[in-house]
């Protein structure tokens, strides 16, 4: 693949989605720095939550750096279906820091709840805290941008975790003043216990999408059907079955069986499949599609019964 800017001056997407893990681990590095002083500063146990999710971020960041670069490579005669999966990887990668993270973070909690500490230096915490927004909230931003360019999964994931961190920033400056404004120890911890949740609660679902991946899950149904109709929708076709779908990470692959009418020429049933290929990529970026043609009536044992006519 190719990472040179396109003609428009446009970074290319495989550099966007590089630009993404780049700043990715830049923004986690200096806010793992920020929170632990702060942390030494006021000894929160949510700002310690919060140390520990960026030191998470920061691990997983990496990881889908890395994850992303090998993805990235082009198809060899190893690998000819590319190497997309990588960024899945990456992903499930991500998911078991993020719950490692929360087992740590709920122990810390657990041992404050028993042992209660007040918090000192709070307005130091906040203003590390609103930092970590405001550093967050631009990283999502660019994320998202290249999420929509790109479709990947693994900047997709890393998007979710740190929009977490949003909420999960605010919910520390709460616990905060919460602490110094009532004088009760114990709301700092039972942040602390939330937050865990929380962390568990996303890393569940990043490990869901990274095995969808995988495992070759099918498309979803909307698109299954958006598949059927682009193709129904090509003059010279009869139908079609035997539908199979799968998401690689960087791109899609949609194969199918064309049914044609069996007395065309070989380069008529050629152009009609030609045709089918290029509405499906056109609809779907970087999807990979493989048609096979058939006589139309002709008995398959491979026949996918999803698909009708």
């Amino acid at each position: 693949m190719s990472d040179a800017p396109t003609r428009s001056g446009v970074a290319s997407p495989d550099r966007l989605r590089r630009y993404a893990t780049y700043a990715s681990v830049a923004v986690a590095s200096t806010l793992i720095a920020t929170k632990l002083v702060a942390y030494l500063m006021t000894e929160s146990v949510s700002i310690l939550s919060s140390l520990i999710d960026s030191s998470t971020d920061l691990m997983a960041s990496v990881v889908t750096l890395l994850g992303v670069r090998h993805a990235l490579r082009p198809a060899d005669a190893n690998h000819r279906f590319g190497h997309g999966k990588a960024e899945a990887l990456a992903a499930l990668a991500q998911a078991a820091f993020i719950g490692g993270s929360a087992v740590l973070l709920s122990i810390e909690a657990v041992r404050r709840l028993l042992h209660p500490e007040p918090i000192t230096e709070g307005a130091a915490g906040i203003g590390v805290m609103l930092l970590s927004i405001v550093l967050t909230a631009l990283l999502i931003a660019f994320q998202r941008r290249v999420q929509v360019a790109t479709g990947s999964v693994a900047i997709g994931a890393d998007r979710l975790h740190y929009s977490g961190d949003l909420l999960m920033n605010s919910a520390v400056i709460a616990a905060i003043l919460l602490t110094g404004a009532t004088g009760i120890t114990v709301i700092d911890p039972l942040f602390g216990v939330g937050i865990a949740l929380f962390l568990v609660n996303g890393a569940r679902g990043v490990a869901r999408d990274a095995l969808d991946v995988l495992m070759d899950k099918e498309l979803g149904p909307e698109e299954r059907e958006r598949i059927v109709a682009l193709v129904r929708a090509e003059p010279g076709v009869r139908g079609l079955h035997d539908l199979r779908t799968r998401n690689a990470g960087t791109g899609r692959f949609i194969e199918l069986h064309l049914e044609l009418d069996g007395t065309l020429t070989l380069t008529a049933a050629h152009d009609i499949a030609d045709g089918v290929e290029r509405r499906l990529s056109a609809a779907f970026d970087n999807a990979e599609v493989l048609v096979h043609q058939e006589p139309a009536g002709l008995a398959d044992e491979r026949l996918d019964h999803r698909i009708e006519g």
